[in-house]
């Protein structure tokens, strides 16, 4: 039986989703994740809970340490991870509420660890395929319940990560569409490098909360905006991590 290590994003920073829950405070050779972790479970399922940017929302993208939250999860016995976290749409079909399946990233990140091995043991270098990062069976079921709870989504796009915290440039928002992104946030390309390294099944699904400051006929992007728009649709997102997590075998 999987035990599903969930990684809440902005929004879903501290989700009441699980039953019987009860916290445990880890460190990892990395460091302290990002968060006590929250055990329980959801439709039978064991679950371990991380906040990516602390439960209050206090750890910026680029100081997040992502290595020691995929450690945790790994040494907790977590078999699969999902994710959540809010973008910003590249495309005018991606509307604000949406959510988007993602199936490939684009990483401008400029600072991170971005890996676990800073040496490698004598002849066994460590060159981890990302051609395809995202759990297919994970991506599957994710599609499925979106089509059977009635949401708007996307069954697939790819995420630009940029370091953060601030939010594009307008020249920088056209390349990214030039470049062929979907979607941008500042956080889910590190994560998703991280787990495929640590050999763990990761699946991804971003709420769209904004336009970027690519549309000029909007008004370009603001944390407030972005806050607000995720909060409205939080119910849903909360509603498909309970539906699809107990179909996680």
């Amino acid at each position: 039986m999987a035990k599903v290590g969930i990684i809440g994003g902005s929004g879903l920073d501290n989700p009441d989703i699980l039953l019987n829950p009860e916290d445990k405070n880890v460190t990892t050779r990395f460091g302290d994740p990002s968060s006590p972790l929250r055990y329980g479970t959801i439709g039978g399922v064991e679950v371990v809970l991380l906040a990516r940017h602390g439960r209050e929302h206090t750890i910026p993208p680029a100081q997040v340490n992502y290595r020691a939250n995929i450690t945790a999860l790994k040494e907790e016995g977590c078999t699969r991870i999902i994710a959540t976290t809010a973008v910003g749409s590249l495309r005018e079909e991606i509307k604000r509420g949406d959510f988007v399946v993602i199936d490939q990233f684009i990483d401008f990140t400029k600072q991170r660890k971005m890996t676990f091995y800073e040496t490698f043991e004598p002849n066994n270098a460590v060159h981890t395929s990302m051609a395809l990062p995202y759990d297919e069976k994970l991506r599957g079921l994710f599609i499925d319940q979106c089509k059977k709870l009635g949401f708007s989504f996307h069954e697939k796009g790819t995420v630009v990560t940029i370091e953060g915290p601030r939010f594009s440039t307008q020249a920088e928002s056209f390349m990214w569409r030039i470049l062929g992104a979907d979607i941008i946030n500042m956080s889910i390309a590190t994560e998703t490098a991280l787990a495929n390294e640590a050999g763990i099944p990761y699946g991804a699904v971003a709420m769209s909360t904004d336009y970027d400051c690519w549309k000029t006929d909007e008004e370009p992007v603001t944390w407030e905006a972005v806050s607000r728009v995720f909060a409205e649709n939080a119910s849903k997102m909360t509603k498909l991590l309970v539906t699809v997590i107990p179909l996680i075998g």
